[in-house]
């Protein structure tokens, strides 16, 4: 069936000749067998093909956690293909169109039909290569029905399309009313870490005959936690539902010491490659909350970030266009600083213990994402389209789609507020009450400057005085550029600010 799937050999040519009518290729995130291409494949007249490029395992310093995850997932899907009767070739190539090439060569000049492309450089590829499209159905909200509600807006908030989510199909509401009369519970899901909490524990992941060619074929020893099959992902959703669903809400802006996943769920990256889909996750979500009676502001919060965030993200991907992504109107242009790659660069707690758990298990969950890493490359001036690349790259649930609109629009403000009304910048005082990690860091957060004042706060202040113009028509922004004028040591502080970007480069504050 390809290589390295499995050791069994097959004698083509003492079989007879299948004639097919069609080559399926299923992308790597497009792993589903009741979605996309496959929805009304029939053995009989369909070959699926996945191909395994160069350019996806070697042409960017991608993170082997990610890799392992995404190859080994999709090797699992093609033996569960071929388990249940089609005939499967998984391809390794230098590119996409090379494998696709290979597989023509064996089956004839077959038409070939996928999914919608998750991005549009796979989507321009195929498109010149004569692929023919179905609607890519693993998302609730196809782009047409979202272009058509972007397109009705005078500006892009989440929140009103979300709250026609929730109309639209029925969840959490009495006609068009919330449940509860309120469409979100934010004001109650802002809860700093607890002490002395015990965590549920996650799923441990046996690794299989599979997994283990795969870490062979990447130098890699993977962790146990990531599912790598259907069955796995499965599990992972029983047990966030059982174990994690009540008690997300209250603490999924928390930030502990102890434990690197909370209460969030993990079903990410199996949404995202298409092990999972969001309807069945959101069904079973919404069926514990009629059968045990879970509290609202859990299930709203896990639900907004399903078929709200999840779903708007993808539809504004789609809208704003493929030149999106290389915006940057705070002309940020400061190299990617070492801490990133090395999360030994920093005396930062809450920045060592973030990038260490990217560095681990390729994940951490949005709220370090957006308060600690991005925070911290908008405050410094990080250009844009290089921390694009590192999230990209580093991240097991990164794909084009999730990472451009998320990292240019959200979390560095590169477009100038097209999906954020204001920038995510704050300074230690929030990751003081937000996480755990001042509590015996070098640094203090309740200062500005000095040696040992919290990087993140003298770098706040500095950046609203360097962009203070910018901000300044902004009725967001307005408390925080007037305090900005109360600063009595403020050019002591852009001196101090001066001193911890110099620092920050060389890898020693």
């Amino acid at each position: 069936m390809g290589q390295g799937l499995g050791k069994r050999e097959v004698l083509l040519e003492a079989l007879p000749r299948m004639t097919f009518e069609r080559i399926l290729y299923i992308a790597h995130d497009h792993l589903n067998r009741s979605l996309g291409v496959l929805r009304e494949a029939d053995p009989a007249t369909d070959v699926v093909v996945l191909v395994e490029s160069a350019r996806m395992t070697s042409g960017r310093n991608w993170h082997k956690e990610r890799l392992f995850f995404l190859l080994s997932s999709a090797r699992h899907f093609a033996n569960e293909l071929e388990a249940e009767g089609f005939t499967v070739r998984y391809i390794q190539a230098p590119t996409t169109i090379d494998g696709l090439n290979r597989a023509r060569d064996e089956f004839g000049e077959l038409p070939i039909t996928c999914a919608e492309p998750s991005s549009f450089r796979q989507f321009a590829q195929l498109q010149a290569f004569g692929g023919s499209f179905v609607v890519n159905d693993f998302f609730l909200t196809d782009r047409e029905l979202f272009a058509q509600w972007a397109a009705s807006q005078k500006t892009f908030v989440m929140e009103n399309f979300y709250r026609a989510q929730r109309v639209r199909f029925g969840i959490l509401v009495e006609g068009k009313k919330p449940l509860g009369d309120r469409w979100n519970f934010d004001a109650e899901n802002r809860l700093p870490p607890p002490k002395n909490y015990a965590w549920p524990p996650y799923l441990v992941h046996e690794r299989d005959e599979i997994d283990q060619l795969v870490a062979t074929q990447l130098g890699h020893q993977p962790t146990d936690a990531w599912a790598t099959n259907r069955a796995g992902a499965l599990r992972q959703l029983e047990n966030f539902v059982e174990h994690h669903l009540a008690g997300f809400g209250p603490y999924e802006d928390a930030i502990a010491a102890d434990n690197w996943a909370l209460h969030h769920s993990l079903l990410s990256p199996y949404l995202n490659n298409g092990l999972l889909s969001a309807h069945e996750v959101v069904s079973k979500v919404l069926e514990a909350f009629e059968a045990r009676d879970l509290p609202i502001e859990s299930i709203e919060a896990f639900v907004r970030q399903v078929i709200g965030w999840r779903e708007y993200i993808n539809g504004m991907y789609w809208f704003l266009g493929e030149d999106y992504r290389d915006e940057n109107q705070l002309g940020a242009t400061r190299k990617l600083i070492p801490m990133f790659t090395d999360s030994s660069k920093t005396k930062m707690n809450c920045v060592k213990s973030v990038v260490a758990d990217v560095e681990a298990r390729a994940w951490t969950h949005h709220i370090p994402r957006l308060m600690v890493l991005s925070n911290l490359a908008l405050t410094t001036g990080t250009n844009p389209q290089e921390f694009l690349d590192w999230m990209r790259e580093q991240f097991i649930d990164a794909s084009d789609w999730v990472m451009v609109p998320n990292v240019i629009g959200m979390a560095v403000h590169a477009d100038g507020g097209k999906l954020m009304t204001k920038p995510y910048a704050s300074g230690g005082a929030y990751l003081n009450r937000m996480t755990q990690h001042c509590k015996g860091c070098f640094y203090d957060p309740k200062k500005r400057v000095g040696d040992d004042a919290c990087p993140f706060t003298t770098l706040y202040w500095d950046f609203l005085d360097r962009h203070k113009e910018t901000f300044a028509k902004n009725h967001r922004m307005a408390q925080q550029i007037d305090g900005l004028k109360r600063l009595a040591d403020l050019p002591e502080l852009k001196l101090r600010a001066q001193e911890v970007l110099s620092g920050l480069d060389q890898g020693t504050i």
